[in-house]
């Protein structure tokens, strides 16, 4: 791997706090291109100020022969604007010919989301009257009542906690906290949950979820328990953690929650991240007009 891409990376996970997905999947990225600039040049020792935007071009055009999604193409190329960006700031090169290139277009899938309904029918599901069921509940009433995401909620401590407050301070993407009212239903069932979890948790684990082992909860443990609710109630076809974080700004939002708020009770970073959502509410009020309203159709 060259030297200045090892520097990026070390320098965005280590300074910017950007999540170990991300940093793999630029890792993949910048890889690739690495790759091609061997192969495309004959050489092993790439002169970064020589690149300039037409062989990102080429690059680009490539993937796209190689039926690469538009979708992953756009990651690719925010991969290069950010280690141009680097590069830049490091004075290895002069200017970034990643910035000018427009990331090609794709067509924003609207997010899925559960009914209220639905929510309902979840939350009764759980039997409460074991560790397991009560650990369940926990998390379902976390996911849908906080919009908490998977890591989020993997990480979370009692210590993050504020029972009296009714908030919870999270420490989300980038490091950053926020702060998230925490709803009766939910702040009850942890407190229950809570005083059965010393006699499962190890006394290392300091996470508030646990498997019945002792052992701090990883990612595919929630999944599987969030895709066993789900699978009882809905149709939906991602059956995820995601699905509660998708219904909890849909539901706030068809309840007339301001869009800003909703920005930073999910830690978007820009509001154009949340403004899928409105869509989402806009088809919940025309349908609610359509069966309310007595002009909204012949009969």
């Amino acid at each position: 791997m060259d030297k200045n891409i090892r520097g990026f990376l070390k320098y965005i996970s280590l300074e910017r706090h950007y999540s170990k997905n991300t940093a793999e999947s630029y890792s993949n990225d910048l890889l690739q291109f690495e790759t091609f600039l061997h192969r495309t040049f004959d050489t092993r020792t790439i002169k970064w100020e020589r690149v300039d935007k037409n062989i990102i071009r080429i690059f680009l055009n490539e993937l796209s022969e190689l039926e690469l999604s538009r979708r992953s193409i756009a990651r690719k190329l925010a991969a290069l604007k950010s280690f141009f960006k680097f590069l830049t700031r490091e004075e290895i090169t002069d200017q970034n010919p990643a910035i000018s290139i427009k990331l090609p277009r794709f067509e924003k899938k609207l997010p899925e989301f559960v009914t209220l309904d639905e929510i309902k029918k979840i939350i009764k599901l759980p039997e409460i009257r074991t560790f397991e069921g009560l650990r369940d509940l926990a998390i379902l009433e976390l996911f849908y009542g906080t919009g908490l995401r998977l890591s989020e909620l993997i990480n979370l401590e009692t210590a993050n906690i504020e029972f009296d407050e009714n908030l919870l301070r999270v420490r989300g993407k980038g490091n950053k906290i926020r702060i998230i009212p925490l709803g009766s239903a939910a702040k009850k069932i942890i407190e229950q949950y809570l005083e059965y979890r010393p006699q499962y948790a190890q006394n290392s684990v300091e996470n508030i979820f646990v498997l019945k082992s002792g052992k701090k909860m990883y990612p595919m443990a929630v999944q599987r328990i969030v895709r066993k609710y789900l699978d009882q109630v809905t149709h939906v076809k991602q059956k995820s953690p995601h699905l509660f974080r998708h219904t909890y700004a849909t539901h706030l939002l068809n309840a007339g929650a301001s869009i800003r708020v909703v920005k930073d009770l999910l830690g978007h970073e820009s509001l154009s991240t949340t403004q899928v959502y409105t869509h989402l509410s806009v088809d919940y009020l025309k349908e609610t007009y359509r069966r309310a309203h007595p002009g909204a159709s012949e009969k």
